[in-house]
């Protein structure tokens, strides 16, 4: 049987760092205070505003490129997850297989939030395992959601910059493993762009209300991830046959710190078994599981044959989760 495997990880972290003291001299402070307490959150890092999102990922690509000592024009797929992509169309993985040089790749977008990084890993790893000319995919999470914002909106705070990149290969021994899902449209609404796509086009009414920018509209149920994540890990290892005190490291999406905790408490899990970026890196959305993973391994907490378990968790609402042997 062919399999895929993690071969390489890679990431990017801009250099313009906006600290939680900033945001404090723009808006109330008793207001960062709170959300600097259940989240975690101390700071951001924001690219320059000339940047798009293409322009992260390819630097995130290199990286693990590079890490792996594999040319781009080698790769023969690339896939970008990402809910702020440069454009509404065309695809952002097209831009970014341009600019990074690999002229061969075929590519498409995964439009999954926070969860599209466990679902390009699937998919990817899936064509990898079915189609035998090809040999290695490029997976990308990438964000930049901060320039869709609200700039006077304290939703701010939780938006970071950043991109987050997997190589993977096809193998003969096993790798990633069967995914898990769960997703539940009544949720559209509550953290959306409204204006700008076929539902209402942008119109300069729809600009001058902010319709055009991303908004926090109502508050999501707190059981949607204290729920769900440990139902989509529970899936992973019932699909694939293991329990879940064998996972090695589980990562969750990086955005409020007490709902990881919570939820390792749930699964019956030691807090060591986690890793936790947000604290420095701000939340970075589509990126923040790859970025968490890249550091997690270079912080030496994935071994060889580690049980790696990533659930992401983003607007609509999607939930994606995959286990991997490393």
């Amino acid at each position: 049987m062919r399999h895929a495997v993690i071969r390489s990880t890679g990431m990017y972290l801009p250099e313009i760092e906006v600290s939680n003291d900033v945001l404090r001299t723009r808006f109330d402070p008793e207001t960062i205070d709170k959300l600097e307490a259940s989240t975690g959150i101390t700071t951001r890092w924001y690219a320059p505003d000339d940047w798009a999102t293409s322009d992260l990922a390819v630097r995130a690509a290199r990286h693990a490129l590079s890490r792996a000592d594999v040319r781009a024009e080698d790769v023969d797929l690339v896939v970008v997850g990402t809910d702020s992509p440069d454009y509404v169309t065309p695809s952002t993985s097209v831009v970014v297989a341009h600019k990074l040089g690999a002229a061969s790749a075929g590519t498409y977008d995964v439009g999954c939030a926070c969860a599209s990084f466990p679902t390009a890993l699937a998919t990817a790893g899936g064509l990898l395992a079915t189609n035998p000319w090809m040999n290695r995919a490029l997976v990308i999470g990438a964000y930049m959601m901060r320039k869709l914002a609200d700039p006077g909106d304290s939703t701010i705070f939780f938006y970071g910059d950043g991109a987050g990149a997997a190589l993977l290969e096809r193998s003969e021994e096993p790798g990633l493993m069967a995914a898990a899902f769960r997703a539940d449209g009544a949720y559209a609404k509550q953290w959306a762009i409204a204006s700008g796509g076929t539902a209402e086009p942008a119109t300069e009414a729809s600009v001058r209300a902010g319709r055009t920018q991303v908004r926090l509209l109502e508050k999501y149920p707190p059981e949607v991830n204290d729920e769900g994540w440990p139902a989509i890990v529970r899936s992973l290892a019932a699909r694939n046959g293991f329990a879940i005190a064998d996972i090695d490291l589980v990562v969750f999406t990086q955005v409020r710190k007490r709902t990881i905790e919570k939820v390792m408490r749930t699964l019956e899990l030691p807090i060591e078994k986690t890793h936790t970026v947000m604290e420095k890196w701000g939340y970075t959305g589509s990126a923040c599981l790859p970025m968490a993973l890249h550091d997690a391994v270079e912080r030496g907490r994935v071994r060889p044959r580690d049980l790696v378990v990533l659930v992401g968790s983003g607007v609509g609402y999607n939930q994606a989760g995959i286990a991997y042997r490393a």
